[in-house]
């Protein structure tokens, strides 16, 4: 029997499928342009808002650690604080500054600033230390903040004594406590390229209503820089290091329409934190975890285990504020603060579908996985085994050395 094709009716089946294929395609175009075109007038929109919004009247005391940034103190960061410090009103501000043994000239771009500070009257204490990493490293081993690399070595963990160096720059906070000299809120500022008007607008997140505001920070843009302390909402590392940066849908969607994201932790250069609980009976203090963790090839940053051992964190919250971006150098810092949106068009759709594809084919459960159960063995060792922060945990173990530190 001969088989009788109909033409017309092959051709009305392509024709019909063809019309669907660019239906879907219209509409996918679609789609991407209108998500665009929202996310560009919300970026246009939060930039009008941030340039015009009001400064709240609060007592801020300013913690800074340095090492090794007499660069970017004499380029940028001094004048940043004295303009800040002229804004805020010298009757409103504390700055302290500790300096922990650089091999650069940074205490002489401290001894410059302490001079221009003094001429403005700013209440202050900037120590500089002598002591160097070497001296550090090469100390007898304490009871604490030390551990056995898979060397056979002991030496000295990286986040115990960061911890220890950060808790340094917050002792006149006490010591002004006793004379009821009281703060609002505590400003921790790293080695960034920021203006007053970032702090303000920092000071300012979420109404004022948070547990910690974090800026977002940059060294090689479009690539943020503070991978160690960011979680999501959901506790995970960010998906990508580019924008929207997050899988969480709940941080993912605030980055999207540049509201204060939801975060687990975040540090990026700068952090407003309330002082409250750093004043209380139990007061909150920086700190790594034990070394018995550590032991088993763990580590978790101190900026992140802050806001674990927060009281306030669960009711207020922590945010990382999109409008504020600080930079590691100067054309950083222009990169993210453009005249005009911070964020191309081509920008934005390669990261939203880079996101997408990314959630898609990847889970963070496996990492994630590897680290919970090495917290579990530990903790099953003693009823006293707890460690709140477990989210800031990372498969890492991280020493210092004489120039910065390392993995073993």
């Amino acid at each position: 029997m001969t088989k009788i094709t109909s033409y017309p009716r092959t051709l009305r089946r392509v024709l019909v499928r063809h019309r669907i294929i660019r239906s879907l395609l219209i509409v996918f175009i679609a789609w991407n342009l209108i998500e665009l075109n929202l996310i560009l007038r919300r970026i246009s929109e939060s930039d009008i808002s941030y340039r015009e919004r009001p400064r709240r009247q609060e007592r801020i005391y300013i913690a800074s650690v340095n090492w090794n940034n007499e660069i970017i103190l004499r380029s940028h960061w001094s004048q940043a604080v004295l303009d800040l410090a002229w804004n805020l009103g010298p009757e409103n501000v504390y700055i302290s500054i500790y300096e922990s043994g650089s091999y650069d000239n940074t205490k002489g771009a401290l001894m410059d600033l302490d001079v221009e500070l003094d001429r403005l009257r700013v209440p202050r204490n900037i120590t500089l230390s002598h002591v160097t990493h070497d001296d550090e490293i090469n100390a007898p081993p304490g009871d604490e903040g030390w551990i056995v690399t898979p060397q056979g070595r002991t030496e000295l963990r990286r986040i115990p004594y960061l911890s220890r160096i950060r808790n340094l720059s917050l002792e006149p906070l006490y010591e002004l406590a006793k004379q009821g000299i009281t703060f609002d809120k505590i400003l921790f500022l790293n080695d960034v390229v920021f203006t007053p008007n970032d702090i303000f607008e920092l000071l300012d997140t979420n109404h004022g209503n948070y547990a910690a505001a974090c800026s977002m920070d940059f060294s090689k843009p479009p690539h943020y820089y503070d991978t160690f302390a960011l979680r999501d909402a959901s506790g995970h590392e960010a998906i990508m290091s580019t924008w929207p940066f997050f899988r969480d849908s709940v941080s993912r969607h605030a980055m999207k329409s540049m509201s204060p994201v939801p975060v687990k932790s975040c540090w990026n250069g700068m952090v407003a934190m309330p002082a409250a609980p750093f004043m209380s009976k139990s007061p909150l203090r920086f700190r790594g975890i034990p070394d018995s963790l550590a032991a088993s090839h763990l580590e978790g940053s101190e900026c992140c285990l802050i806001h674990a051992d927060n009281p306030l964190t669960a009711q207020h919250g922590v945010y990382v504020n999109p409008l504020v971006r600080v930079g590691y150098s100067g054309p950083a810092y222009v990169a993210v603060n453009p005249a005009i949106n911070w964020l191309s068009s081509r920008t934005i759709l390669q990261g939203l579908w880079t996101n997408r594809f990314r959630r898609w084919t990847s889970s963070p459960w496996f990492k994630e996985k590897s680290v919970s159960n090495r917290v579990a063995q530990w903790t099953a060792l003693s009823d006293e085994n707890r460690e709140p922060g477990q989210f800031c945990i990372i498969n890492e173990m991280q020493i210092l050395h004489p120039w910065g530190w390392d993995h073993v």
